[in-house]
């Protein structure tokens, strides 16, 4: 066992003796992310590296705490890629592989490409009792029973110190092409469920409102002759690949435009609505036009944490949920208002049938997921 890891593993058992709580952190990037965090702080930036990789294969093996751009870099000199597109946030560099799996979050070709889960082959995991475990392997059909390594995703560590992991990549699209479109957020809800239903390279697509005029942004990629032939077939206005390009990882950064403040200078909570693509606009009308993405499958919407009644009970009414992604800077959090939307209780039991196997000792800070855990 490398050093870093005998360390990590050393720390959650002398946690576990004394019942010291920890909450594990890679880069820090999504801090914001779930219940606020508690704890000692565990990094996971000791734990650095590629340490596989098959390019003809399409699949890698990557220490947790090495940086995402890192990975993302080995992989374009391949030309290859995550196509999920995972978001990076905050520093430029900071984010983690550790991180972006704990995390769980998938980026604008999330509805085209699956989600971040889905490309989890195999992971090596520390768990409460500072035991080192591992889960899947290298290849897709390598599963008997429980699949642990995906469960990982979106877990928030709390499970364990996700130590190494197994990604599924692809080629890079050989063409991308992005079209731009006027209409309303109904007709925009439309066409997307439309053009779904036909044989397009679609990958991803963004609606919003521009100085009161709503725009469908859409990306393609495939084949270079089916990427032409879909534009020449949808119309719209063509934009240059490098300044979409720019649009596109802003969007997933979340440093779009339409995420910042207002003109004067004031900041609401973030609202992420998952919900069916196919689900009619939302009467959320006061709280502004909302983002759509993943073809109308997630939509964001800023309103004051208050709302979250209003906000989850119109989630529920189309067969979705509503998180509280992100409270505006400055704002303590309120308890009485849960970061996720409430789990069925069979679910529940389950995750806390996970939280008690993984972690007997309840030192990993389960409450970042759960409420009141």
């Amino acid at each position: 066992m490398e050093p870093a890891l005998s360390q990590i593993a050393e720390r959650i058992r002398a946690a576990a003796a004394d019942a010291t709580p920890l909450r594990i952190r890679g880069g820090g990037t999504k801090d914001f992310h779930g219940e606020t965090p508690h704890g000692d702080i565990l990094g996971t930036t000791g734990l650095t590296g590629v340490t596989s990789y098959e390019p003809s294969e399409l699949v890698v093996t990557v220490r947790a705490g090495t940086p995402l751009a890192e990975l993302e870099a080995v992989l374009a000199e391949e030309g290859q890629c995550l196509p999920f597109e995972p978001p990076h946030f905050g520093v430029a560099g900071a984010s983690t592989v550790g991180g972006m799996v704990a995390a769980g979050l998938s980026g604008p070709a999330r509805a085209s490409v699956g989600a971040m889960r889905d490309y989890v082959l195999g992971a090596r995991l520390v768990n409460g009792r500072g035991e080192v475990l591992s889960f899947g392997g290298q290849v897709m059909k390598n599963v008997a029973g429980y699949d642990v390594s995906r469960v990982l995703a979106g877990s928030l560590g709390t499970l364990g110190v996700i130590a190494e992991v197994s990604l599924k990549v692809l080629p890079v699209a050989p063409a991308e092409a992005t079209l731009v479109f006027a209409c309303s957020q109904a007709d925009a809800l439309r066409l997307l469920n439309e053009w779904g239903g036909r044989p397009l390279p679609l990958n991803a697509s963004c609606w919003f409102e521009q100085a009161g005029a709503g725009v469908l942004q859409l990306r393609l990629r495939g084949a270079v002759a089916a990427v032409e032939a879909a534009c020449a077939h949808l119309g719209g206005e063509r934009r240059d690949n490098a300044a979409a390009a720019a649009d596109w990882q802003a969007l997933r950064d979340q440093q779009f435009p339409w995420f910042a403040a207002d003109a004067n200078g004031h900041s609401t909570a973030l609202w992420r609505l998952s919900v069916p693509q196919t689900a009619p606009p939302l009467a959320l009308a006061d709280g502004g036009a909302p983002l759509i993405e993943w073809h109308g499958g997630q939509r964001w919407y800023k309103a004051p944490p208050e709302r979250a009644s209003l906000i989850r009970e119109a989630a529920h009414a189309v067969g979705g949920h509503a998180t509280l992604f992100r409270l505006p800077a400055g704002h303590a959090a309120d308890s009485r208002v849960p970061r996720f939307d409430a789990l069925s209780a069979p679910v529940a039991r389950i995750h806390h049938a996970l939280m008690h196997e993984f972690d007997p000792h309840r030192i990993f800070d389960r409450a970042r997921l759960l409420a009141g855990a």
